[in-house]
This record gives structure tokens, C-alpha cells and sequence, in this order.
């Protein structure tokens, strides 16, 4: 890692970055590998054999639609939802066709092109569909399809990389470390570097001997070392002429090189298990960190890979608009651009990092490495079950009564219904401990309420509902103040795989089981044993309620069901007794809290996205009421998360 500035700091209040960037500005692209380099398997992001890949599926809802209708790829076609497009496949983009047209002015551009609505939820439906003329004061859209889509396909990386490590990034892409099958691949080719040569000088820290030629032409595109001048020929027809550009071993080849180009060749073959079962193709880049592969897979689409080797990291960012890079755009990226005067990433490599730190604090030393194609985060793999699951809706058409917003808590149960359903289906013990609603007035911040969802057999849009009705009651009150409700959402909180014995009442019977009969009987004091009298002596005994009467351990009451709820049919008897016995036990676990005093605060909300964000530190004064803006550095370039 470079840590040396590569010039001098000014002495001018105003450092203007004019100076020329040289090659000691990425002095670490060459390091020595040695057999502990190799052989160790716990260096993580230092290791000098590192290798990350992008991999990008191409146009991603589109590719799935045309998949699922089973139309030609080299048809032209886009994916709308409403008046506008989401997804507009290859073909389509060569008439002009954006994601930022209207859907009349595609027309006019390609009046033989395909159009798709996405799914949509329409009240009554358990699941989605495509509608004719799906309306969005009715309709809500559904991604469904595409998430499980793109589920099969991490399914797929993680099939043909036991040993790596995969972390989706978005519903279309992800994230592979390669490293440790790559150092697995080198040692059964190479296997007389599993073992320190007897006579190596510096034992395990001797460097291995030279790497073998490389054949890059059958790889994907080599993103070469010394690219043409930019005023030679045009960008795209460089970047076309490209993949040839490195055919054959160059004489700089190193173990680095070595790393990636095994890489490249179990990333082929996975993106072609992709395409061949699955039918999507993919884009990828290969570099030996996240930022640069992130950077390298769009280099050349669609179905192709990119590779960055080392040697060609220099020329590849220097000419790059840095605002381009991810979290050096907006509001940090134009402090930088005017500070500095500067636009490309080659501008700001001769600002050392003293004079960084001095501007924009020390927490500038991301964009100091970053610049310089150094990344440290690593590739995680992200939990398959998700903690929580959110449906919700804008609404064109403001919620004024409190009546209309019923419709959309059912159209939002079924999105929930239908997904918690289906992550079930892979651990029946999943359930969420919370159902929470959220509304949104006009710009007002939004308001919440949320109620512990108690285990049932199985989930269904009408259980989700009634809950969420209950909520949105509770939520709006019975008040007569006039509403504009402009959002509305649905979530489940704290999904987790349950124990047998957390299923209330419902895990003490089978299928078909029934209560005792001895605790069906009238209790002395009115309480009722849930059966249901016969009709005749010769009639079939109708199906029995469950206890609807229970003694509760901690405080020793005997808490009773309303004779009014206990009358009702068997299934609302159920859940009602079990909502009971829920309520029951919140009531103890208030006062628990209550004698708990008030030592703890709230955890913060950490929003996912806020992961893959640079870790900005405060400095000292800078959470202190009325802290200067130049106390919290580049803090102050990104917005708070609420």
C-alpha cells in the first residue's frame, strides 16, 4: 500500500493537484509472492494472491421475462411498469431505447418492439399475475419473479465454488471471492510448490520461481497495460479491438497473473452453466479487489468477462472522471472537484495525504486508497433468511378515508403471505416474531404500529390481513382529522427459525389431533372446554376448539376467552386463544422491562445499504452540539441515515 505522499504538501492555503502523477503512486501492484504467500490460508484481504470478481446478469428483468415467455433474445424488448421502462434488453438499446424513455416514445423508435408489464398484486389474488392493464391506484408491483430468479443463479455460483465465498449485491449481481480456490488450483497444477525447497535461501519467505506463460486469448478481454492514445481512436473501438489486445504471455507475467486467469476460466465455465440451464447471460470483471472488479465488469457487455491485471491498474483509473466512482460522486465528489480544481483521477494522485487529511480530515485516506485501486472490504456471504420482509406502496391517489386503506392491506398481505411462504418452504420453522405497520402523511414523517404475530399452521393472506386491519384501526385511532396518506407498508420483524416449543398452543397437537376430553368439560365458574354440543344423540361430533381457558404459570390467574370470542368457528377460536396467551405474556414482559428501569437505549436502525458505504468516524468534537462541519471531515458529505 502506497502511504508516502508523492509530493510534497503546498504551502499554499489552496493545493491545485496540477501536478504530474508518477508510477511510485502504485508501488504495491508487484509484490513479492512467497511459499508463505501460498501456503497460508489465513491472510484475507492482504493477500497478495487475492483475486475478486463482479459477475452482472445482462438486463436483468428483461432477460427474465424473455426467458419465461420464451421469446428470442435477439428480439427487441423492455419491461415497464406504469408509463415507464425498468429493463430494456440489448437489442432494444440499439433503436435508442433507454430506461429513462416513456413507454409511447419507445414505440415510436421500434415499433416492432416487445413490451412486458411486470407483475402486478390486485386485491383477491394470493399471488401475482400479469394483469391486462394493470392500474397503479389498484395494482401493486411484484419483483417476486425476479428474486427467485436470481436466487437460482446464486445457487448456481455457489454450486460451482464450494470454497469460495459469494455475496449477493443486488438482485442482479454478486460478488466472488476467488482466492481460495484459485490457491487450490495452483497447488494441484504446481504441486512441488506445496512444499519449501530444502534449499530455499530465505525458507518459507523465499519468492516462488517464475510463473508459467499465460494464454489470455481464450479468458475473456485483457484490459491491456499501455492502451492506445485516446485521440487515436475512438473509445468504444479501442475497448472492441481490446480483447486480442494480449494474446499470449507478454514477459511480465506474474503469480498475480497466474491467480487470475484460473479465476477466469472457473468464472466462464459458471457463467456458461448460467446460460446453457438457466438462460441468462452474464457479464463479469476479475480484478484482485471489490472496487476494481466492480469497475472491470463493466468494461465490455453484455455476455462477456473483463480481466484487470495488476499491471494494467495505472492506466485503467488515470483517465477516469473520479466523480464516477461510487461515494465520490454528489456531494464529496464536487468538494474534491472544486478544492482541487481537478476531474479525473490522475488529478488528484499527486495531492499527498497529509493535505487530504488536512481538508477533508483523516478519514480521507479511503479516497487517498481508493484513487490508488486500493479496496479492503471483504466478500461476505449474506444470511440466506432475511430478518425481516417489507411490502409496500406509494400511492398516486392519497388514502383520504379511513375505509380505502383496507384494500391495500390486503394487497400488501399477499406479497408478505406469498414470501414468507416461500422461504418456508425451505425452513418450516421460520415465522417473525412482529407484524409492524407503517404510514406515511404527505411529507410528515411517518407513523408505526406493531403487534407480536402469533404461530399458525400455516400463513395465508386473510391471517395477514385481519392483523394488519387491527393495526391500521389502532394506527388512525377512530379519529375525524382529515388524512392524506401517502405511503403504506406492511413488514415482518425478527424472522427467525422457531423451537417446537415455540409454537403456542398449536405444537402441543399433531394433525387431526384433539384436546383431552376430560378438559372440554364447563368449568364451575362459567369458563367454557371448547367443544361444541351435539346436535343429536346419532350426529357426528363437530370438530373441537382448542382450551380457550389457561392458568398462567408466573402469576397463577386463570385467564378465560370471552364466551362471545369462544362461540366462534374452530380456526378463529384457535387463533384467538392463541392471541390471548401472546397478550398474556407481553403483559409480563412490560413489567418485566418497567422494573428494568431506563439504562438502555433503542439500538440504531443500520439500513442495509449503509454496509457497503467507506466507515466514517467522527472526529473529536463532531457529535457534540454545534461541532464545526471540518471537526467530522468527509462526513459531512453523506446524508445521515433516519
Amino acid at each position: 500500500m502506497a502511504t508516502s505522499a508523492s509530493s510534497s504538501k503546498p504551502t499554499s492555503s489552496v493545493w491545485k493537484g496540477k501536478a504530474k502523477a508518477t508510477e511510485a503512486d502504485y508501488d504495491d501492484l508487484n509484490p513479492v509472492i512467497t511459499y508463505r504467500h501460498l501456503l497460508s490460508h489465513n491472510l484475507g484481504v492482504k493477500d497478495p494472491l487475492r483475486v475478486v470478481a463482479l459477475c452482472d446478469s445482462d438486463a436483468f428483468y428483461a432477460a427474465c421475462e424473455q426467458v419465461r415467455l420464451g421469446i428470442d433474445p435477439a428480439l427487441p424488448l423492455v419491461v415497464q411498469q406504469w408509463d415507464s421502462l425498468i429493463a430494456v434488453n440489448y437489442p432494444a438499446r440499439k433503436f435508442g431505447i433507454s430506461r429513462m424513455a416513456k413507454i409511447k416514445d419507445a414505440r415510436k423508435l421500434c415499433p416492432e418492439l416487445v413490451v412486458v408489464h411486470v407483475a402486478t398484486y390486485r386485491e383477491g389474488e394470493k399471488e401475482p399475475g400479469y394483469w391486462e392493464n394493470p392500474d397503479t391506484l389498484t395494482h401493486k408491483v411484484s419483483l417476486d419473479h425476479y428474486r427467485r430468479e436470481s436466487m437460482k443463479i446464486i445457487q448456481m455460483f455457489k454450486d460451482g465454488l464450494p470454497t469460495g465465498e459469494i455475496e449477493k449485491a443486488s438482485i442482479d449481481e454478486a460478488f466472488i471471492d476467488f482466492t481460495r480456490p484459485v490457491r487450490e488450483a495452483i497447488l494441484a497444477r504446481h504441486p512441488h510448490l506445496a512444499q519449501v525447497p530444502p534449499d530455499a535461501p530465505s525458507g518459507a519467505d523465499s519468492p516462488l520461481p517464475p510463473p508459467p506463460p499465460i494464454l489470455w486469448s481464450k479468458l475473456g478481454t485483457v484490459i491491456p497495460v499501455r492502451p492506445p492514445p485516446a485521440e487515436d481512436q475512438p473509445v468504444a473501438d479501442a475497448q472492441a479491438a481490446e480483447g486480442g489486445a494480449v494474446e499470449e504471455d507478454d514477459g511480465s507475467t506474474t503469480w498475480h497473473d497466474v491467480a487470475l486467469s484460473i479465476a477466469a476460466e472457473l468464472m466462464d465455465k459458471i457463467r456458461d452453466d448460467i446460460r446453457t440451464k438457466l438462460g441468462y447471460t452474464t457479464s463479469a470483471g476479475i480484478a484482485r479487489n471489490k472496487f476494481l472488479a466492480k469497475l472491470t465488469a463493466s468494461y465490455k457487455k453484455p455476455n462477456s468477462q473483463s480481466i484487470l491485471r495488476n499491471a494494467a491498474i495505472p492506466a485503467y483509473l488515470r483517465p477516469m472522471a473520479f466523480q464516477k466512482i461510487r461515494f465520490l460522486g454528489g456531494k464529496l465528489g464536487k468538494a474534491f472537484a472544486e478544492q482541487y480544481d481537478v476531474s479525473t483521477v490522475g488529478d488528484l494522485l499527486p495531492i499527498s495525504l497529509d493535505e487530504m487529511q488536512r481538508k477533508f480530515g483523516e478519514n480521507s485516506i479511503w479516497v487517498y486508497e481508493i484513487l490508488r485501486g486500493i479496496d479492503r472490504s471483504e466478500v461476505k456471504e449474506k444470511p440466506v433468511v432475511t430478518k425481516s420482509m417489507l411490502a409496500s406502496k406509494n400511492l398516486p391517489q392519497p388514502i383520504t378515508q379511513a375505509a380505502q386503506g383496507h384494500h391495500w392491506i390486503r394487497v400488501l398481505a399477499a406479497e408478505l403471505a406469498l414470501r414468507l411462504n416461500e422461504a418456508r418452504d425451505a425452513d418450516a420453522g421460520l415465522w417473525p416474531k412482529s407484524l409492524v405497520l407503517h404510514i406515511r402523511h404527505g411529507y410528515d414523517a411517518s407513523r408505526s404500529k406493531q403487534a407480536a404475530f402469533p404461530f399458525a399452521r400455516s400463513v395465508t393472506v386473510d391471517l395477514i390481513a385481519a392483523a394488519g386491519d387491527r393495526l391500521w384501526s389502532e394506527l388512525l385511532g377512530g379519529g375525524v382529522a382529515p388524512l392524506r396518506i401517502t405511503n403504506v407498508q406492511l413488514s415482518f420483524s425478527g424472522i427467525e427459525a422457531m423451537e417446537a416449543g415455540q409454537r403456542s398452543i398449536e405444537g402441543f397437537f399433531g394433525a387431526g389431533a384433539q384436546p383431552s376430553p376430560a378438559k372440554r368439560k364447563r368449568s364451575a365458574d362459567g369458563g367454557r372446554g371448547g367443544g361444541r354440543r351435539r346436535t343429536s344423540a346419532s350426529s357426528v361430533e363437530a370438530p373441537r376448539a382448542p382450551e380457550t381457558a389457561f392458568v398462567c404459570a408466573r402469576c397463577k390467574k386463570r385467564i378465560v376467552l370471552p364466551d362471545a370470542v369462544a362461540d366462534v368457528d374452530v380456526d378463529g377460536a384457535r387463533r384467538a386463544a392463541e392471541a390471548l396467551r401472546v397478550e398474556h405474556a407481553d403483559f409480563h414482559l412490560a413489567q418485566d422491562l418497567a422494573r428494568e428501569g431506563d439504562g438502555g437505549g433503542a439500538p440504531k436502525s443500520i439500513r442495509a445499504s449503509d454496509r457497503d458505504a467507506p466507515k466514517i468516524q467522527k472526529g473529536a468534537g463532531a457529535g457534540k452540539k454545534g461541532g464545526s462541519a471540518d471537526e467530522q471531515g468527509i462526513a459531512r458529505f453523506f446524508v445521515k441515515k433516519l
